[in-house]
């Protein structure tokens, strides 16, 4: 599983990365993180609000940050 974070380094950036490597650990996914901050390669993926959440190169959320809960849920419905 390979995980991406989108958006510039805030508060809610960490917050958010930090919430998916809960999740995952949780869930004992085999994830590789990657922090996109690099604004050119942010709007390939055609996201209307920072901080963004990719799971193997589907956009799952934007805009806000994910509780640990909520992003597990997500890849629990990934990997059915």
């Amino acid at each position: 599983m390979h995980i991406k974070v989108l958006g510039p380094m805030t508060k809610s950036f960490d917050l958010l990365l930090q919430n998916t490597a809960i999740a995952a650990k949780k869930l004992k996914c085999n994830a590789k993180f990657e922090k996109v901050n690099d604004f050119t390669k942010v709007i390939t993926y055609g996201v209307m609000a920072l901080p963004a959440l990719v799971i193997d190169e589907r956009v799952v959320a934007y805009g806000s940050v994910l509780k640990v809960e909520e992003i597990m849920q997500i890849i629990q419905q990934l990997n059915n």
